[in-house]
């Protein structure tokens, strides 16, 4: 069982690939909304876009409950099919 509460977990560093016009969209958006009163960061402009989508898949898939956790690592590639 996983407890997560937010703002609790140490940072880790990620790579992800995006398209470049999202990327530079959020680019934008975190500079013009950098100062008071959202202070926002990218970081925390795409930790709030992952809580809100873990939310929705939650609900959407498993019941709102916290998917299962992995056994393995994720593997670059195709997505597995089901």
């Amino acid at each position: 069982m996983r407890i997560h509460r937010e703002g609790t977990s140490r940072k880790v560093r990620a790579t992800l690939y995006l398209p470049s016009e999202l990327l530079e969209e959020a680019r934008d958006a975190t500079v013009c909304l950098a100062g008071y009163p959202a202070r926002l960061t990218l970081t925390k402009l795409v930790e709030d876009a992952f809580r809100a989508e873990l939310r929705r898949l939650k609900q959407l898939y498993n019941a709102g409950q916290d998917f299962p956790q992995r056994s393995e690592d994720l593997r670059g590639g195709r997505p597995i099919a089901a």
